[in-house]
């Protein structure tokens, strides 16, 4: 599948790529075996290269989503790639069903599928640079806060991204340099998909204005990361002092800094059920820490026979009642 002479004289982008999935290896792996998220796009096929190359153990997990046309024959061109680089392969039929839009459903089955097949290993995944830029801009424009805004971590067990600085130009110019073909799913290119516009129109035209414009991105992710990582265990130990038996106590909730009661409220909701509460919602809970003037309930979602709504007590403390339907 090489080309004559591509492993003993290794192009500056395959060697970017080997490099990257052995730095990864050596300080986040604790052994040789893995899996890789295997699309046949260039990102994953030059990961599974890639991988192969820096010596791991690599099983090619090969998701079927079953959505388009000939997607059983992509998926089996991929894993007979994967086998000819090297790995073994398998292939993994999903159905993609829930809500959420088509990509959030189709994402939900392919992690499922992957953590099922890859048992104790660990997922390497083809993200590149560019994807973390884009993922930073979506967060901005959702205006979810500074979790959404620190994206990908390269580690968060059993998912790694050994390629989270390395551009998707080169994962490319890798795949050409080893001789392999890869495939483009037509969704990259659909206008429909926010990412696409993004990857499409929105990053060209910030890095002709700026320069360097999908590198600050990941650099800012990765300062943004360190900071909710930091902020996230400080309001651990908020939400333990606050925790009493019927819900959370008021008044050390309203001595705490608000970057850390909000995700002490939010932490709490989500646990109790509510779907990924809104921004209002948590501002409308928060109010019943800080701006106290007598309001009822504030109703934060919950399954359709099943709402939720948050209370403050006489006593001082919020609590998670039912609505009545």
């Amino acid at each position: 599948m090489d080309r004559p002479g591509a492993l003993s004289g290794r192009s500056r982008a395959q060697q970017e790529l080997i490099g990257a999935v052995r730095g990864f290896a050596s300080t986040r792996l604790s052994g040789p075996a893995v899996c890789v998220g295997l699309s046949g796009g260039a990102d994953s096929l030059a990961l599974t290269a890639a991988a192969v190359r820096a010596g791991l153990q690599v099983t090619a997990l090969v998701v079927d989503h079953r959505l388009q046309a000939g997607s059983a024959d992509v998926a089996e061109r991929a894993a007979a790639t994967a086998r000819e680089l090297g790995a073994q392969a398998q292939l993994l039929p999903v159905d993609v069903t829930g809500g959420g839009g088509p990509e959030a459903a189709a994402r939900t089955a392919r992690r499922a599928a992957l953590r099922a097949a890859a048992g104790n290993r660990p997922v390497l995944l083809g993200h590149t640079l560019d994807d973390q830029a884009e993922t930073v801009l979506l967060g901005l424009g959702r205006g979810s806060g500074a979790r959404s805004l620190a994206a990908m971590a390269a580690w968060t067990p059993p998912w790694g991204r050994p390629l989270l600085r390395v551009r998707r130009a080169q994962t490319r110019q890798a795949c050409i340099d080893w001789g392999l073909t890869w495939w483009d799913d037509p969704h990259n290119d659909d206008p429909r998909f926010t990412r696409v516009r993004l990857r499409h129109e929105a990053l060209p035209l910030l890095d002709d204005i700026l320069g360097g414009a999908a590198e600050a991105l990941a650099r800012t992710a990765d300062q943004i990361r360190a900071d909710a990582d930091a902020l996230d265990a400080m309001s651990a130990e908020l939400a333990e002092t606050a925790t009493v038996p019927d819900g959370l106590a008021v008044v050390p909730l309203a001595a705490a800094p608000a970057a850390l009661r909000t995700r002490v409220l939010r932490r709490w909701l989500v646990a109790a059920g509510a779907p990924a509460p809104a921004s209002r919602v948590i501002g409308a809970v928060d109010a019943l820490v800080t701006d106290w003037r007598g309001q009822g309930p504030v109703a934060v979602g919950g399954d359709t026979d099943d709402r939720l709504a948050v209370v403050r007590e006489a006593a001082g403390i919020l609590v998670l009642r039912r609505l009545a339907r």
